[in-house]
């Protein structure tokens, strides 16, 4: 069950963002449910749905409301759906979303999103509401309560929310969706004008369970609600477990096939004014529906007793379809098995052939590349033993010449040597004689410059002790 665990915090949450661009889930706050009231004659919800698990929900699209949901977090399913009428449009587009708050109220995700985009950042999610895991393999349909049929582009895409789908078996809900399109496309639109026409699609849930999980509708339900001048009401109500199930009662009679105290309509939509003219033309265009569904299952009853024949007429024939069939199997398993034999024949002959074409081609090719590189080696072995005797014959000279050398270096070397000595011993005398000329010479003049310089010191003593004790003379002497 699905409560709001501070109310301060999501009136605050309601308060920053007012608006949602797919869906919007409120509490059981009446004020932050105001921007759907529109689909709700006099903009009066339904009452008497109190319980703590259920969740209101204005779902948005493109940041307009398109219809409201009262949904079940302890079914997971949605109790009523509301919404106005409109222009149907052509094509279906189905892209399932979810609403991650009602799983997870603190997260930072505003608005309804694919399942798959959030995967792993929504903290519990599925614990409150349906997933598209929830009904595959499990034999049901995500039925819309709101029909995508009875709703333009950008109303239809609004539609396609897990929180407007509850499991129907694939018959019930082509039934009806079929049957709820005629019945408003047929009855009561003609009888009342789009704006002032009101429709509350819901469904009763049941012990039954999907995977344990949603509950499965025992009855659909819709509720029209014209709130013109010449106003009216109208229930029809369709038992799940019957495809062509499909009733009509007043809203009060509806009201009691739900919980205790719902009122679905401020003051049951004027009921018990209503034109009974009005009231009678609405049935019996009802009546014409039903009729047509009654005929449709009767074509189906008689369908079904021509297939009763069918099938016996099979069950006798069938020991003779049998053994055609056996006969028609042997002729053509005995012709596989001769093409097939054939077949191998041909592929293992085939085969060996082709196996020795391709070694023989080998060899060939093999023997022709090992001839070729053999003449190509010829010349160059060649010449690579006239280069190898021509290099040997020169190491050959190489090695004489240097043991030559090595033998007349030593005489030659010795002669030359004992003649040069009296060349060097001769001609070294005229340098010693110069060499001693030179220091004789050298010694001498030496002595005559030390002689010459004591003289010189001593006349130089001399001239000092006259001029320093003997009398200047005068000019005249």
């Amino acid at each position: 069950e699905w409560t709001m665990k501070t109310p301060v915090v999501f009136l605050l949450c309601i308060s920053v963002f007012p608006g949602f661009s797919q869906g919007r889930v409120v509490g059981r706050d009446e004020a932050g449910f105001a921007e759907c009231n529109v689909f709700f004659p006099g903009q009066v919800p339904p009452e008497g749905f109190t319980q703590p698990f259920h969740v209101k929900i204005c779902q948005q699209y493109n940041k307009e409301p398109r219809f409201a949901t009262l949904y079940s977090t302890k079914d997971k399913i949605p109790l009523y759906s509301a919404f106005k009428h409109t222009k149907p449009s052509q094509s279906e587009e189905e892209s399932w979303l979810v609403e991650p708050q009602i799983d997870d109220p603190e997260n930072d995700l505003q608005e309804m999103v694919h399942e798959a985009d959030i995967a792993g950042t929504v903290a519990n999610l599925g614990a409150n509401q349906a997933l598209t895991s929830d009904y595959v393999g499990s034999g049901y349909e995500r039925g819309l309560l709101n029909p995508s049929l009875l709703n333009e582009e950008d109303f239809q895409m609004a539609t396609y929310t897990l929180t407007n789908a509850v499991p129907l078996s694939p018959s019930v809900s082509k039934s009806w969706h079929r049957d709820i399109g005629k019945v408003v496309e047929q009855t009561l639109v003609p009888h009342c004008s789009k704006d002032h026409l009101y429709l509350l699609a819901g469904a009763i849930p049941s012990k039954a369970r999907v995977k344990g999980k949603l509950s499965v509708p025992e009855t659909l339900w819709l509720a029209a609600c014209c709130d013109a001048p010449e106003g009216w009401s109208l229930g029809i109500v369709k038992n799940t477990n019957d495809d062509n199930s499909l009733a009509d009662l007043t809203v009060r009679e509806l009201e009691k096939k739900l919980l205790i105290g719902v009122h679905l309509f401020k003051g049951s939509c004027g009921e018990d004014n209503q034109s009974q003219e009005k009231t009678r033309a609405i049935l019996q265009a009802v009546s014409q529906v039903r009729s047509g569904e009654q005929a449709r299952a009767s074509d189906s009853q008689e369908a079904k007793e021509s297939g009763l024949v069918r099938k016996v007429a099979g069950i006798i024939a069938a020991p003779f379809i049998k053994l055609l069939e056996l006969l028609i199997y042997v002729l053509v398993e005995l012709v596989k098995y001769v093409f097939y034999f054939l077949w191998l024949v041909v592929k293992r002959v085939g085969g060996t052939v082709l196996d020795g074409v391709c070694n023989l081609w080998n060899g060939v090719v093999s023997y022709l590349k090992n001839i070729t590189m053999v003449l190509i080696s010829i010349p160059y072995d060649v010449g690579r033993v006239i280069v190898n005797i021509f290099m040997g014959f020169l190491r050959i000279v190489e090695d004489v010449a240097a043991l030559t050398y090595q033998i007349l270096r030593i005489p030659v070397g010795f002669v030359l040597h004992l003649a040069a000595f009296p060349y060097h011993s001769i001609c070294a005398i005229p340098s010693v004689l110069k060499d001693m000329a030179s220091g004789i010479g050298g010694t001498f003049s030496l002595v005559i410059d030390a002689t010459a310089t004591i003289l010189h010191g001593f006349y130089y003593l001399a001239c000092h002790i006259v001029k320093r004790f003997v009398p200047k003379a005068s000019s005249d002497d």
